[in-house]
């Protein structure tokens, strides 16, 4: 079959969510299929990502979005009641091109990642499938529960016409997917139960265990830009840890991953290190006693959850994240109330004292991410709905 993929951000490097799964999507769906790529880029190209991803598809074009003319297009969005983010990522000379390659191309089946893309096929007689991949709007939603004056405002708009910009869209596209059953229940249509839930997956053969001094006690990772991994980071420091400190004094915390906020770097100290972007996250995770994700908002599944279990380090997550990955507790994981600090320490404290409760739990892991999350089985759930 002969797939257009259509994405917001060109997958590599792999350090935002949406990347990781385009990436190995794509790396699947390229076993059994003839893959051409439209990728969107507001950023300086990566020195490696069309080689990399040319192992996986026939062709590829990277279309750039300008400053000037993301900026105009994010005010035509607010005042056409659009959702921002839409507007951001919508060009309409980008949509001419897109237009032309679909001509050009002719393929059988086009598949969109992303809201944020939406605009550039919705309207496409090829048969298509969108992938919501997260509830975004949602996630806006518990942003404003979080934040007061204009950024709540902002939040707030953002929130409601995207929900409704969510809904909208759902009928222009013949599949529609979702990570998660949690995020499929937030999307506002009426026959949101027929979203097809496609699971991330990991990739067993790279985060695998791995023998490293262990010289932090607490890891944490992501994209250290995203309001949900900044406000994980900022409560793992400043709630988290003087909790931890007080019968480990000597503990010591890496927060590691790209492009840290300022207010992530404001958190480095005698006893926390932020690294930014690692070349090989692996040997964080394997320096690390315990990985511990509190988060206090977002949606989703936690890719960063599924590469330390693999990886057999013991963790810890938020209820809120836990509901996603659906893991047992106190056998697979550890997972305390979103804001409940002592809940958190109590647990890295335990995983920390007990060596044979840390590895049980690290072994049961390990198996839960090999039976439940795999690239392989997850795309062939996303292969089958394009006939």
């Amino acid at each position: 079959m002969k797939l257009l993929v259509v994405l917001s951000r060109v997958p590599w490097p792999l350090d935002k969510g949406d990347k990781l799964r385009a990436y190995h999507q794509i790396k699947q769906l390229s076993i059994n299929h003839e893959i051409e790529l439209i990728a969107l880029n507001d950023k300086e190209l990566h020195k490696d990502a069309l080689t990399e991803l040319s192992k996986y598809c026939q062709k590829m074009h990277v279309l750039n979005l300008s400053k000037w003319g993301i900026f105009i297009n994010i005010i035509k969005a607010f005042f056409t009641a659009k959702p921002l983010q839409i507007g951001y990522f919508y060009n309409s000379g980008v949509h001419r091109k897109i237009r032309n390659i679909i001509q050009q191309y002719k393929p059988d089946h086009i598949y969109g990642q992303l809201v944020r893309v939406a605009e550039y096929i919705r309207s496409e007689s090829v048969p298509k499938t969108l992938d919501y991949q997260d509830a975004l709007s949602a996630g806006l939603k518990r942003r404003e529960e979080q934040v007061g004056g204009l950024k709540r405002l902002l939040f707030s708009f953002e929130y409601k016409s995207l929900a409704k910009y969510e809904a909208a869209i759902f009928d222009d596209f013949n599949h529609k997917t979702i990570i998660t059953e949690q995020d499929q229940e937030l999307i506002q249509h009426a026959e949101r139960s027929n979203i097809t839930v496609v699971p991330n997956g990991v990739d067993m053969e790279f985060f695998h265990p791995m023998d490293e001094e262990k010289t932090y006690d607490l890891f944490f990772t992501g994209n250290m830009n995203y309001p949900p991994n900044v406000m994980a980071a900022k409560f793992l420091v400043n709630d988290i840890l003087p909790l931890v400190q007080k019968e480990k004094p000597d503990a010591h915390v890496l927060i590691a991953g790209a492009s840290p906020h300022p207010s992530v770097r404001a958190l480095a100290s005698e006893a926390v290190t932020v690294s930014g972007w690692l070349d090989d996250i692996r040997i964080a995770y394997a320096s690390s006693k315990v990985f511990i994700a509190p988060m206090q908002i977002g949606t989703g599944l936690q890719n960063k959850l599924l590469e330390a279990m693999a990886m057999k380090i013991p963790s810890v997550t938020s209820d809120l994240a836990n509901a996603a990955l659906g893991a047992k507790e106190n056998i697979e994981i550890k997972v305390a109330k979103s804001q409940d600090k002592e809940a958190f320490a109590a647990h890295v404290l335990e995983l920390l004292n007990n060596s044979k409760i840390a590895m049980h739990q690290s072994d049961a892991a390990h198996k839960f991410v090999l039976k439940n999350y795999s690239w392989e089985s997850s795309v062939k759930i996303l292969a089958s709905l394009f006939g």
